[in-house]
């Protein structure tokens, strides 16, 4: 039997588990757990939903790795890759990518009757993914891209459409600043709202042929590809190898292709979610500390209250190593109690979250309108140990108090 455990129990449930003063510590050093657990849960919660749902929307307008000419032209008026040099099927063979699609991109000016408005023509073609866009479509519907016929259907934001004031089933004209200059005339088919303004602003998706055609390219000649991956964390990885995959292909009119991932389209946004990284980072070693004074409170008060009990367990023997982890024990069992309704708690306030969106944001400052949660096991399991073995480490300073009770000296007083 484990004697000191054994004490450990004893204290905690018999008739000496301790004073008025000793029990109201005991629950505050609990709450404080249960407390700084929830608020680390909640916290970590929301970070990982933020940077899950702002990716999945960044990777939904751009793909996770773009395959494009390796030139320094920044502006939307590309050098085309025709489609035979751009390796899609050695791509699409790659361990971790799922999809691969053909786009190309023209800048032009939308003139209506009561608006000026520059915008960015994103040519799709048969390939094209729509899931992340139909799940974002807010009214109207998506249009079909033929082999066989050019449609004049586009599908634009709910935020570009009402700058230019217009609606589903309206018709509008964009002009393109060329030699000679053009202009062409869409119909809407159906509106998106992915709600971040720095894009939907400004793409508008159409068939890919109203591109080649403005620009004169071949039917085999495109921007580039976008090529999806299923796991965000290998992308890093992916484009290596893509790229390295471009390094030693030359095309046919003799440029090279480059790969660039989301992360270099959207830096802003992403190097945003890493700030939200580092402050996570401080919510978790505050909230540690903040309940490991509390519980160290307690410990300091439950070895004043029982130093007579120290005293007497010297007296028989008892080393002060095992005194120790009597009261380790002890605060152990707090800890795991403080634990315990800290993951209640922080659960179902994640559960209530995702599952009623009470918690509402303003969507043009972080690009959605409810606040996102995703919690997973092992983030539960990695606070849960964090927690508990912080504190204990920290308890672990109050504890060597034990080894200054002198046995003869509290004997004497009781």
């Amino acid at each position: 039997m484990n004697t000191n455990l054994y004490i450990a129990r004893h204290i905690t449930t018999g008739r000496t588990s301790g004073t008025r003063l000793s029990r109201l510590m005991v629950r505050i050093a609990t709450a404080s757990v249960a407390v700084g657990v929830a608020v680390m849960m909640v916290a970590v919660a929301v970070v990982t939903g933020f940077k899950n749902e702002i990716s999945h929307k960044a990777v939904g307008f751009q793909g996770h790795l773009t395959l494009t000419n390796y030139d320094f032209n920044r502006s939307f008026e590309t050098t085309p890759v025709n489609i035979e040099d751009a390796f899609i099927p050695s791509v699409l063979a790659m361990e971790g990518v799922t999809h691969a699609q053909i786009y190309a991109t023209k800048g032009g000016i939308i003139k209506t009757a009561g608006a000026i408005q520059g915008a960015v023509l994103k040519g799709i073609s048969t390939d094209f993914d729509w899931a992340f866009f139909r799940s974002a479509l807010v009214e109207g519907d998506i249009f079909t891209v033929s082999d066989t016929a050019v449609t004049n259907a586009v599908v634009l934001s709910k935020r570009l459409a009402a700058l230019l004031e217009m609606k589903v089933g309206d018709a509008f004209e964009m002009y393109f600043i060329q030699d000679p200059p053009r202009v062409r005339r869409f119909t809407i088919a159906g509106l998106y709202d992915a709600q971040l303004e720095e894009v939907d602003k400004v793409v508008i998706l159409c068939d890919l042929a109203h591109i080649r055609r403005l620009n004169g390219w071949k039917e085999n000649q495109i921007t580039g590809v976008e090529i999806f991956i299923k796991d965000l964390k290998r992308m890093d990885a992916i484009a290596e190898q893509v790229n390295e995959m471009a390094a030693y292909h030359i095309t046919g009119d003799g440029h090279r292709l480059r790969v660039r991932t989301v992360r270099d389209y959207f830096s802003n946004l992403f190097d945003w979610l890493s700030l939200l990284d580092l402050n996570v980072v401080v919510i978790l070693t505050l909230m540690v500390i903040v309940a490991g004074f509390n519980m160290i409170s307690g410990l300091l008060i439950l070895l004043f209250e029982k130093t007579g009990m120290i005293g007497l367990l010297k007296a028989l023997g008892m080393q002060n190593a095992d005194v120790q982890k009597v009261f380790l024990y002890r605060a152990a069992f707090i800890l795991a109690k403080g634990l315990l309704w800290g993951n209640v708690a922080g659960i179902g306030i994640c559960l209530l979250q995702r599952y009623s969106g009470i918690v509402t944001l303003n969507p043009e400052n972080y690009f959605v309108s409810v606040a996102p949660v995703e919690l997973h096991f092992l983030h539960i399991l990695a606070i849960t140990v964090f927690t508990f073995a912080g504190i204990m480490l920290m308890l672990a300073l109050p504890a060597l108090f034990i080894t200054r009770i002198s046995s003869e000296k509290t004997m004497r007083m009781q």
